[in-house]
């Protein structure tokens, strides 16, 4: 099979969208398919898994480079001639490459992993939650299909108005991210750097931009034993920094690979701040890590934790109640540690591969659908 992968975000950038990208690449690769990449131009590989990564114009927005529609989306089409196209979150430059593809009889696959409408709102974008949709809904709708990753997700985007929808989630890597590298010896170096004096440390991965929410870690003032540490980095880090003043808390900044499982390893619990996820993906390399979640009762995290089982749901949007949960975990070694267990097998049945092997069988899904779709139009002419 030919698949041209159209992403709105790939490497230098690490978020969810260019990891889930990555994992599908080196699977279509392993598995004998042909690929391409078309992404903003922000100094991508010239290959990735071996396949060519094709840069097209961007602007950055807040350190984030947003791909703008270029003439040469189609070109690139035409010449790869792919059997379906996989926008992965599409906005603009996915949004073109649909487009593309439907003008050239290509099936496509969008799959939506970012709240545009909550994106928009949280950034100060200008633009109406209701217009947000109604974008989102234009762009969707030209795809054969779009795979959503929660129930959270699916709802907003069927009271949206988008049709042909089904349920794809994301793996998670169960080797790299295992309880059992608490015993290496980078998480024990860690360790000692988070926990000085022995403190629980409750630590946060992702983006530090506003629509994550960073800041609400501020409910964790004063919490007896408690320290705090942040992953990753952002737009968002002079107002956090602001809002955290005067707590224990430890900026490790952006990490992949061993030096992120390692994190995990350190951590104690895991907080997850955001109300705007679509699914949360760090949230199943915590689970898979051993950790018991703290996370908003709002979007992804829903699906991805069970309440009182290996995590904890507080309302959206209510401190107290994080800091309640965060201190209820924090005090009972025992249900921690159950809680992390429970996380952990959770997630066993979510390798890559799983996934990656769901997302093919939709491929083969549309390119039928496709084909039928044509044969039928071609009988009707026929006959009319």
């Amino acid at each position: 099979m030919r698949i041209a992968v159209v992403s709105e975000s790939f490497l230098p950038t690490v978020n969810g969208v260019t990891t889930s990208v990555c994992r599908v690449l080196e699977h279509l690769a392993a598995s004998g398919h042909e690929a391409i990449v078309i992404c903003p131009d922000a100094g991508a590989p010239a290959t990735y898994a071996g396949f060519p990564v094709h840069q097209v114009p961007s602007f950055a927005y807040r350190q984030f480079p947003v791909g703008l529609p270029s003439p040469q989306v189609q070109r690139i089409l035409a010449r790869f001639g792919p059997d379906v196209l996989h926008a992965a979150s599409p906005f603009l430059l996915g949004a073109q490459g649909i487009a593309a593809a439907n003008r050239m009889g290509i099936p496509s696959v969008a799959v939506y992993q970012t709240d545009v409408a909550g994106y928009a709102r949280s950034n100060g974008l200008g633009i109406t939650s209701a217009l947000a949709w109604k974008y989102v809904r234009w762009v969707h709708d030209g795809a054969d299909l779009t795979l959503v990753p929660s129930s959270a997700s699916e709802y907003d985007l069927r009271t949206a108005g988008v049709q042909r929808l089904a349920r794809w989630g994301r793996g998670v890597d169960i080797e790299r991210y295992h309880p059992n590298h608490r015993r290496g010896a980078r998480a024990k170096e860690l360790r000692e750097q988070l926990s000085p004096d022995g403190e629980l440390v409750v630590g946060y991965v992702g983006r530090v931009a506003p629509e994550k929410q960073v800041e609400r870690l501020r409910a964790l003032r004063g919490l007896p034993g408690v320290s705090v540490a942040i992953v990753g980095d952002g737009p968002a880090r002079p107002v956090v920094a602001g809002a955290l003043r005067g707590m224990p808390v430890t900026w490790l900044g952006r990490l992949g690979g061993e030096e992120l499982a390692a994190a995990y390893a350190a951590f104690d619990i895991f907080a997850h701040t955001g109300t705007e996820e679509t699914f949360g993906q760090t949230i199943q390399e915590a689970h898979a890590s051993g950790l018991p979640v703290v996370a908003p009762r709002a979007g992804g995290p829903i699906d991805l934790v069970e309440h009182g089982v290996d995590g904890l749901l507080y309302p959206p949007g209510d401190e107290r109640g994080l800091r309640a949960a965060v201190g209820m975990i924090a005090a009972d070694v025992p249900l921690r540690l159950r809680m992390g267990e429970a996380g952990r097998r959770r997630v066993l049945g979510r390798s890559w591969s799983v996934l990656c092997d769901e997302l093919v069988g939709h491929y083969e899904t549309v390119i039928v659908d496709r084909a039928e779709e044509v044969q039928r139009i071609g009988s009707e002419r026929a006959y009319s």
